[in-house]
């Protein structure tokens, strides 16, 4: 039964944008998930390598997940949260969708973050070497903001650009379409467009890039203000945004985060206490939470800015107030294991015997690689080499034009074959976190834990190829949805229930599972890392060997 206290505890909304759907929660003051909700959103690709989606369709489905988490409790809801990719959103003067494909079809007014079609204006803003590029690694990616709105300028000039009044990063959209402010996170500013506080906005980089008419009415298409994730947007829900929602108008919005970030948020200040884990009693600069789904982002925070080669940052402020936050990454890791196991020979017999257990095909593979051996499953991918990278190296290396590598392949094409083509695919994206991790430690992190959520920290294997190959201890979130748990935090913050995004952290995270690295395949792993590393050194030997 419940008590009449408990009938008047608040409730907040987390609402999560990822590359294939949107998701909601109903969230409890202690972090808990009590109801989830999910739809698909629809992704077009009119030609390789462009990704494009509707912002219409991502709000109408924002709107149905929130109405069925928040069913019947909807005066409970103290704050709403939102965070999304770090997609690039088009509308014109009267906020109309503009269109960004070359096909003009107006409804599809969103670049995705996968989206590589600016790949040439992305190296053009490398070359220029502008001085923001100190904070990007060094490397202008083709996944940024500027280089996609130079596409536009260049490819859709006289047209979508011309209308074009108001550029937001997806997760700015959805704040202005819940409160109809203007105003920009830092999180998504600083992070993909090259702002920097407390200076702003360099009016000499967007001159250097032939985008100058971006700084006419005080940067107004881009974004004249910002606020720091979290803190109250606006005077909350609009009447209009509140019936949508199905909600009570001026409940608070917090600013929103990149969905990574608000993994980040989810997962890194856990409290781990009687773990008996390294970062134990150290401050969460000595952790990595690694957010791992369809990409992998892998964010780390230090109190004086760190400048890693090929990793992003240092950005202040970014996602913990008051921290520096690096940011490094794999473009692709969930779509990536997809690709490389539904394109197999053998995916029909494992779809059959998913259909008829009723079981998920990564439960059935990761079984079936059990049962191939009876040492360490991890001794059995000591011939098969992968090199990850299918959609170019985010970091460290930051080379969109890397792909990816199979050595070891035979004639066969059984489901042992595929078994072990999985099984390599998970450690080669492993050993990238393992050399992301060995960059960052070497520009001066101090990361001793890593702190896995989303989709792909559900896959136990995942999980133990990363304890195993870093050579570090993982620790999962006592709530699985930890991205949704981070945007919950935000709208608490906004709330004003809790005085800081710290305490908010402090209160609404959890650790959960613990999982040890397998020390004796220590030497096993090291072996595997230099294959790793020269995987990719000799692919840009043969493209050099390739070269006129």
């Amino acid at each position: 039964m419940t008590s009449p206290r408990a009938a008047r505890d608040p409730f907040y909304v987390g609402v999560d944008v990822g590359t294939a759907s949107v998701r909601a929660a109903l969230v409890t003051r202690a972090g808990r998930v009590e109801r989830a909700a999910e739809e698909p959103i629809h992704i077009w690709e009119p030609r390789p390598g462009h990704y494009e989606q509707s912002s219409e369709d991502i709000w109408t489905k924002c709107c149905s997940t929130v109405k069925k988490v928040t069913e019947g409790v909807e005066d409970r809801v103290r704050g709403i949260g939102f965070d999304a990719t770090c997609s690039l959103v088009v509308l014109d003067q009267n906020f109309q969708p503009v269109a960004v494909s070359l096909d003009g079809a107006v409804e599809r007014n969103v670049i995705m973050w996968m989206d590589h079609r600016a790949t040439v204006q992305a190296s053009r803003i490398t070359a220029g070497g502008h001085a923001v590029m100190t904070r990007l690694g060094g490397v202008m990616s083709p996944e940024m903001q500027p280089p996609k709105l130079l596409w536009l300028k260049e490819n859709l000039g006289g047209s979508s650009w011309k209308r074009a009044a108001h550029f937001f990063d997806l997760p700015d959209f959805l704040s202005w379409k819940a409160t109809g402010s203007l105003v920009r996170s830092l999180c998504t500013l600083v992070c993909k467009w090259t702002y920097s506080p407390p200076e702003g906005w360099d009016d000499s980089f967007w001159t250097s890039i032939g985008l100058e008419d971006l700084l006419e009415s005080k940067h107004s298409r881009i974004g004249e203000s910002t606020c720091p994730p979290g803190s109250p947007v606006g005077a909350g829900l609009t009447p209009g945004a509140a019936a949508d929602l199905g909600l009570v108008p001026g409940t608070a919005v917090g600013t929103s985060l990149i969905d990574a970030h608000a993994g980040g948020l989810g997962v890194i200040g856990a409290d781990v206490s009687g773990h008996r884990l390294p970062c134990e009693n150290q401050p969460i600069t000595s952790r990595l939470a690694l957010i791992c789904g369809t990409s992998s982002c892998h964010m780390a925070v230090s109190q004086k800015p760190l400048f890693v080669p090929g990793v992003w940052g240092p950005y202040l402020s970014a996602m913990v107030p008051g921290l520096w936050l690096n940011e490094g990454g794999q473009s692709a890791t969930g779509k990536l294991i997809d690709h490389v196991v539904f394109g197999h020979a053998a995916f029909s017999q494992l779809k059959q015997q998913a259909e008829k257990s009723g079981e998920h095909v990564y439960s059935i593979l990761n079984r079936h690689l059990e049962e191939l051996t009876p040492q360490h499953l991890d001794l059995l991918g000591a011939d098969l080499h992968v090199w990850p990278d299918f959609h170019g190296n985010r970091s460290p290396l930051a080379d969109q034009s890397l792909r990816g590598m199979v050595v070891g392949l035979s004639l066969s094409q059984t489901l042992d074959d595929l078994a072990l083509l999985y099984l390599a695919t998970v450690q080669a994206i492993a050993l990238g976190t393992r050399h992301i991790v060995e960059v960052m430690r070497e520009a001066g992190h101090d990361i001793t834990t890593l702190f896995l959520c989303g989709g792909l920290s559900k896959n136990p294997l995942f999980v133990q190829m990363h304890a195993n190959t870093t050579g570090l201890p993982v620790v999962l979130p006592a709530e699985t949805e930890a991205v949704l748990v981070g945007a919950a935090i935000l709208g608490a913050c906004a709330s004003r229930d809790c005085s800081s995004l710290q305490e908010a952290m402090e209160t609404m995270t959890r650790a959960g599972a613990v999982v040890h690295p397998n020390l004796e395949l220590e030497s096993f792993y090291s072996r595997k890392y230099a294959v790793f590393l020269k995987l990719g050194a000799h692919q840009r030997e043969y493209a050099a060997l390739m070269c006129d």
